[in-house]
């Protein structure tokens, strides 16, 4: 029943999207995921595991690295465990047809007693262990399913052009990036790197 809105809203006939199974809750060795997702917009999908299922928000900006930075994260269904690793293109006249990149992900360790009873209040603190993201933060609830995504200060703290981590990293976690082009000589051949053409000897 957690996942009913989830699979209402997809034709798995067309979509790769995972369909997901039901799971169990647990408490320890929470994942979290936020995946790049260029649909009609570009976003970022921040997901908690939480209760057996993801808790998600789009997050138009993505994350920042600046405690004065309060980004809006608009809640969305929950989604399953599995989508969390999930990479590809959802077809065209699909829900959020476009591409999705695994940016981020990792582990969070939350800082309220009860993390469901503190997202049902509104204020969900928390830590993140990810491959790009680290530190506190927290997620606070405006209205209705509009929240706000948080860096508390700490030794991860970032400003001006430093906390701006979707641009600095913009690469997936779960492809290697390309190799680095190397630079061709006369004909065509690649230089190794460190390597320069000899000068020309001229008689004077």
């Amino acid at each position: 029943m957690r996942l009913e809105r989830y699979r209402e809203m997809r034709d798995f006939s067309r979509t790769p999207e995972p369909r997901g199974r039901e799971v169990l809750p647990k408490k320890g060795h929470l994942a979290f995921y936020i995946q790049r997702h260029v649909a009609r917009r570009l976003h970022y999908d921040f997901r908690l595991e939480l209760g057996g299922v993801l808790k998600s928000w789009a997050v138009p900006k993505g994350p920042s690295l600046d405690p004065r930075e309060k980004r809006l994260a608009v809640q969305t269904e929950d989604h399953p465990l599995e989508y969390g690793e999930f990479e590809g293109v959802i077809p065209e006249k699909q829900y959020g047809a476009g591409e999705v990149l695994l940016w981020d992900r990792g582990l969070w360790i939350p800082e309220d007693r009860d993390p469901e009873a503190a997202l049902r209040k509104g204020v969900l603190h928390f830590r993140l262990e990810g491959e790009k993201l680290h530190g506190s933060w927290a997620l606070t609830r405006m209205r209705d399913n509009q929240w706000l995504l948080i860096k508390r200060r700490d030794e991860h703290a970032r400003s001006g052009d430093e906390a701006e981590i979707t641009l600095k990293a913009p690469q997936s976690v779960k492809r290697p990036p390309p190799p680095a082009a190397r630079p061709r000589g006369r004909r065509g051949r690649s230089v190794p790197p460190g390597s320069r053409p000899a000068r020309e000897c001229r008689t004077p």
